[in-house]
């Protein structure tokens, strides 16, 4: 078996005496130089990008349960992404003092995707023993609002990387009645 490795075009296909144009190679090399520019093109979208931390402001607490051993209430933020592109948080950890006394710790594991220059509501539940907890708790079922102070780290999945938050808070917050 013989294989041509160039190509020839001859004018008036079979009845031409002669060969028209040169031999006609390196369609290889067109799809190389695509693939070059579509590649440099993508480089150049990533190095438009950068990160923005999301800012998260707690809105309210509301309390969702009071037993004879502890209670358990939300936390209730507003995540604006000020980013042009979507994130996704993987985890958040945050722990939670109410009149300056620990009231607990929240851990949420589930994905939460937030919208490019967006604001997203977010619920935080956490769990509570009246052990220890003294004055906040008297706040919790007897005031309209609340100091707090928030601790913590939330995980973002970015088309950067994978990147790490901290959070710090403090402030007067709105508590939602627990008894309607």
């Amino acid at each position: 078996m013989v294989r041509a490795e160039r190509v020839r075009i001859r004018a008036r296909h079979q009845e031409a005496d002669g060969v028209v144009g040169a031999t006609q190679e390196g369609g290889g090399r067109v799809r190389l130089e695509l693939t070059a520019l579509l590649a440099l093109t993508a480089c150049a979208t990533l190095s438009t990008l950068s990160f923005h931390e999301p800012e998260l402001q707690l809105q309210e607490i509301g309390v969702t349960g009071v037993g004879l051993t502890g209670g358990t209430f939300e936390l209730v933020f507003d995540v604006y992404n000020p980013n042009a592109y979507r994130i996704r948080s993987t985890r958040l950890e945050v722990g939670v003092d109410l009149e300056g006394t620990h009231f607990g710790d929240a851990l949420l594991e589930r994905p939460l995707d937030l919208s490019p220059t967006n604001h997203s509501r977010v619920v935080v539940p956490v769990r509570f023993e009246w052990s220890g907890v003294g004055a906040g708790a008297k706040a919790l079922l007897t005031r309209r609002a609340v100091a707090y102070a928030l601790t913590g780290t939330v995980l973002l999945d970015t088309p950067l990387g994978d990147q790490r938050v901290t959070l710090h808070d403090s402030g007067n917050v709105p508590l939602k009645p627990f008894i309607r």
